[in-house]
């Protein structure tokens, strides 16, 4: 087979979550009995997966002065128009 022409190259970051994808597929398959790993493997896929997948964090949102956030809506009207007569 002949080699590339044009090499594909990843960034740093790409490549760190390519491997946290593989090491989530393994996990998985762990999880549903299909592969076998120690306890010490799965502690260490998920330090990995940890530093390129941060874990999600609640957040939360206040308004002016840490009070209540002040929300404006708008009237959104949705009208059925016969299209033969638009004025009926």
């Amino acid at each position: 087979m002949a080699a590339r022409t044009n090499k594909t190259t990843h960034a740093d970051k790409t490549k760190r979550l390519i491997q946290a994808s593989q090491l989530l597929n393994r996990l998985f398959s762990h999880a549903n009995g299909e592969v076998e790993m120690t306890a010490s493997q799965v502690n260490a896929a998920k330090v990995v997966i940890g530093k390129a997948i941060p874990d999600l964090k609640a957040v939360e949102i206040t308004g002016e002065g840490g009070g209540p956030i002040d929300i404006a809506y708008t009237k959104i009207v949705r009208e059925i128009v016969n299209a033969d007569n638009p004025d009926a």
